[in-house]
């Protein structure tokens, strides 16, 4: 029997299906390191076998996202978290070098986006006012719990039964999600609009600069922080090889974790700072904070590993920050009837700098060197620029609003 939407054990079941559905996501960034050595891949493959869920991804959302403004967001969900464990499980048992895993990449990013803004889509539907910005709060919390599980989950898997064994616990759990949401997912279509609107007609949405402002934020929030997830390990791993860190610190799989966690923190408090103090301060704060550590970080590679650790988690938590804030204010900007429609274009422009900035860190470090200190200054240097460059589009737009 389906749970009544919007009440609080919807929800809770609601971000429990997202996390089984997120944790397999970040198997691959985890054990990087793993499979360039398997498959023997340059900087830029890296870059690609990464890069590629997002690229999927970006033209996947918008159209399953408009969708659920037109039939019930049930049907897009069992799709996303269907494909999501199909691309999983084929990853651990079919791929065997770059050609097919880049294939099964495509397929998890296509169900991504049938399973994060739609599964966010039905949570926020039934909902207004601080009530919604809190379960979209909760909402970003339990997937960023889950991202960061994910490379502690995937180191311990691997170490115990090897990497693909990783990716086959990661396509069960999706599983999982989809047998939650075929319980408690009603199968009611949405009201429909007066005077109709075309599936892939974004006129509406790209009117309202409000809404434009945040997704621009989220653009640069994305491409950060999937630059920190698929080369976090790789760079903490080289900068341990220069400089050892002390025996009582972590692999750099559970520094990720660590590092995860303390960001969903971040996120929670960012998202209740931004309904105290404004949503355009903190964002601010996140993305200044954030174009200042992403150098930093750089050139800290080969510095005493503590150091490096440092400016990782610090980076980290300038990311999360206005993780909540930025996709709360873009569910706060749409048109109710446009809602779909809108957090699509969202998680499109978010998942287009996701798919080009773990990309772009690859091109960079390989023709910068490689592992030194000076590549990667420049690797996480240029998304300082990026970041800067944003966050003047963000104000422009709110300004024009």
């Amino acid at each position: 029997m389906p749970l009544l939407p919007g009440t609080p054990r919807f929800v809770a079941a609601m971000v429990a299906a997202q996390v089984l559905t997120q944790i397999g996501a970040f198997t691959l960034p985890a054990l990087l390191p793993v499979y360039i050595d398997r498959w023997s891949l340059s900087g830029t493959e890296a870059g690609w076998l990464i890069g590629i869920f997002f690229a999927a991804y970006v033209p996947a959302v918008p159209v399953l996202l408009a969708l659920t403004d037109r039939i019930p967001t049930r049907r897009i969900y069992l799709v996303g978290t269907g494909a999501t464990a199909l691309a999983h499980l084929g990853f651990g048992l079919l791929a065997d070098d770059f050609w097919s895993g880049l294939a099964f990449r495509a397929l998890a990013g296509i169900g991504w986006a049938g399973a994060y803004m739609p599964g966010l889509k039905a949570i926020a539907d039934p909902m207004t006012g601080s009530a919604q910005t809190r379960a979209v709060s909760w909402h970003a919390a339990g997937v960023g719990f889950a991202g960061s599980l994910s490379f502690a989950m995937a180191g311990v898997i691997a170490s115990l039964a090897g990497p693909d064994a990783a990716f086959l616990a990661g396509g069960i759990m999706a599983a999982g999600a989809f047998a939650i949401a075929l319980g408690i997912l009603p199968d009611t279509p949405p009201p429909r609009r007066a005077g109709g609107r075309r599936l892939l007609d974004f006129r509406p949405v790209l009117r309202n600069r409000r809404a434009l402002a945040w997704i621009a934020g989220y653009c640069v929030h994305t491409l950060e922080l999937a630059v920190l997830r698929a080369w976090g390990v790789a760079f903490l791993a080289a900068s341990f090889a220069v400089t050892a860190p002390p025996a009582w610190v972590p692999g750099p799989t559970v520094l990720f974790t660590i590092a995860g966690l303390i960001g969903n923190v971040v996120s929670l408090f960012g998202n209740e700072a931004s309904e105290c103090f404004g949503r355009a301060r903190i964002v601010s704060v996140a993305m200044l904070g954030g174009a200042a550590l992403s150098l930093v970080t750089g050139f800290s590679a080969g510095a005493p590993a503590l150091f490096a650790v440092a400016c990782v988690f610090a980076w980290n938590a300038a990311i999360y920050l206005d993780s909540s804030a930025l996709t709360a204010g873009t569910v706060q900007a749409a048109e109710p009837a446009l809602r779909g429609a809108t957090m699509g274009v969202h998680s499109m422009a978010g998942y287009a700098g996701g798919f080009v900035g773990p990309l772009l860190t690859g091109v960079v470090l390989d023709g910068a060197g490689g592992d030194g200190a000076l590549a990667w200054g420049f690797a996480f240097g240029q998304v300082a620029l990026i970041t800067l460059a944003g966050f003047a589009v963000l104000r422009w737009l709110g300004r024009r609003a």
